[in-house]
């Protein structure tokens, strides 16, 4: 591996909007992660101060009650960041946990050097400001599906934002996403994809 091999380098050249130069201890940060189907990359309440660009495959994040029950809170795949914001913080843990859904190759950064670098270079400010922006604009729109539409219309907003998605992740994890059942989720996924003059 070589730093112009990094896909973390084209993610911050995107949130910088324009070239973005990766320091000469990049390598000695930058970790490469694998993981296999279902397997769990981070698991609430553990210390994971880290950020995490997807290389290949797709995750779900996801909190546990303590009943065992699963809620999904998002997916990201090949080119999303995500991190535990609480972890980041010094002494924290994981509000939430991490799982492949399909095998996953991915890149691990220290956040502690992630910040470090951007005390000391304004482009990587930029570019960490723009993501931490991404980040807020994602949580406030599912905040606001959760909170004011119906399934179906969560459903139907999740296709618009994130449609290829919707064809890769299991059908009870797209449910647990959208708080209802599998079987409410086939029935909004018949209604849909039925023809509009046979629909109630």
């Amino acid at each position: 591996m070589d730093k112009q091999g990094l896909h973390c380098a084209d993610v911050l050249c995107a949130l910088a909007g324009q070239a973005v130069t990766l320091p000469a201890d990049t390598l000695a940060h930058v970790r490469i992660v694998s993981l296999g189907k279902d397997e769990a990359l981070f698991e609430m309440g553990q210390p994971h101060p880290y950020l995490y660009v997807i290389r290949r495959g797709c995750v779900k994040l996801l909190y546990r009650t303590a009943q065992g029950d699963e809620w999904v809170q998002d997916f990201m795949a090949e080119g999303a960041f995500f991190g535990s914001v609480t972890a980041m913080s010094p002494g924290g843990v994981c509000s939430y946990a991490c799982a492949a859904i399909e095998p996953c190759e991915l890149e691990r950064l220290d956040y502690a050097w992630i910040e470090q670098t951007a005390q000391a270079d304004p482009l990587w400010r930029t570019a960490l400001l723009n993501g931490w922006k991404d980040y807020a604009i994602r949580k406030e729109w599912r905040e606001h599906d959760l909170l004011t539409l119906s399934p179906e219309e969560r459903y139907a907003a999740f296709v618009a934002r994130d449609g290829n998605l919707a064809q890769r992740v299991p059908q009870k994890d797209l449910a647990r996403y959208l708080g209802i059942t599998p079987v409410s989720l086939s029935r909004i996924r018949r209604r849909r994809a039925a023809p509009t003059s046979t629909r109630a």
